[in-house]
């Protein structure tokens, strides 16, 4: 597996500090999430300390940005690297899209699948120097001239992963992109009873290997060296999973388990009620999404649970300066038993 360095909500003056933590630790990847801050620049950032470093966005949000847009800060940014960029896309729910970002909402699968044509029909369009013409229901590309073409690059094959959820993003990942990330509320039956079966049926309607897309997640770890320290981190993940199992989008993931809380942490979450909301989140549900264990464990149970099921893995609300407790010994040690 590789195993990925999540870059926490900050500006933009630390993250050289972080990149070269990412690359002292041993880790694989440098990415970064669309939350407080821009997705993007802090890449930029890195591409110009730590060559050795894949860099990627896990996610930036889709629909907030043209195509044309993406296709350029992507375009650079795999120039920079020397070709070690990933592209990850997540559609966003529609009230954030809507009222967050003040852009126009459709159907989000049908879209996404014509912005990541739209985008390879662009690169291509650099690449090999011909016109631009890309002709769907959301996205109309037909004018590029001399002046505002970047021209060819020596690694133009970017990668593009997608955020899913549900099985419909899940079979388009397998069916047309590079990738797929995993949302860090999930667990281990879901991505077997569901993510990966749509992944597989996605790459055989497409013709293609389903090993050829890598599967990259990110997962909730409550860890530490003492028994004190571990029942906070604990703590600390039940609130996180209780904010997202509070949204309809994850649904899906209570409904397979018979988990009846969504419903309960939606009203919670209207009335600001979060504390309440962490309650409703037992031990069952805590240990079936998230993996617990001592600092000198968590590694090997992290290797156990996903080794035969993801390509790339990444500490979900954890890591370097992060997780009280832990220092980067700690975390070289972890990072050492997940490859061992």
């Amino acid at each position: 597996m590789r195993i990925d360095y999540y870059l926490p909500p900050i500006h933009l003056q630390p993250v050289a500090h972080h990149v070269r933590r990412a690359r002292t630790l041993g880790y694989d990847g440098f990415f970064t999430a669309e939350t407080s801050h821009d997705p993007f620049l802090p890449l930029g950032v890195a591409a110009a300390i730590a060559p050795s470093l894949e860099l990627g966005t896990g996610i930036a949000v889709a629909f907030a940005r043209s195509p044309m847009v993406v296709a350029h800060t992507a375009w650079d940014l795999a120039a920079a690297s020397g070709g070690k960029f990933i592209l990850g896309l997540g559609t966003q729910v529609r009230a954030h899209i809507t009222r967050r970002f003040s852009t126009a909402w459709a159907a989000p699968g049908p879209r996404l699948r014509e912005y990541v044509r739209a985008l390879r029909t662009i690169w291509s369009a650099w690449q090999e120097g011909g016109p631009l013409l890309f002709e769907g229901d959301h996205y109309r590309f037909s004018l590029m001239t001399p002046f505002f073409d970047p021209g060819p690059i020596e690694h133009p094959a970017i990668p593009v992963f997608i955020a899913a959820v549900g099985p419909h993003l899940a079979r388009m990942a397998g069916e047309i992109c590079d990738g797929l990330h995993v949302h860090p509320l999930h667990t281990v039956r879901y991505l077997d009873k569901v993510t990966l079966p749509a992944l597989e049926e996605g790459a055989s309607a497409g013709g293609r290997d389903p090993t050829d897309v890598a599967v990259a997640a990110a997962v909730f770890v409550a860890t530490g060296r003492t028994q004190e320290q571990i029942a906070t981190a604990r703590d600390n993940v039940r609130k996180q999973i209780a904010f997202y199992a509070s949204t309809p989008t994850y649904r899906s993931i209570l409904d397979l388990h018979g988990w009846e809380i969504g419903p309960r942490l939606s009203a919670l979450a209207r009335r600001g009620e979060w504390d309440a909301m962490a309650a409703l989140i037992d031990d069952q549900i805590l240990d079936e999404v998230a993996v617990t264990g001592p600092s000198d464990t968590v590694g090997g149970l992290l290797r156990d649970r996903y080794g035969n099921r993801v390509q790339r893995i990444a500490f979900y609300g954890a890591g370097p300066g992060v997780t009280p407790g832990l220092d980067d010994d700690d975390w070289m040690a972890i990072i050492e038993a997940i490859n061992s």
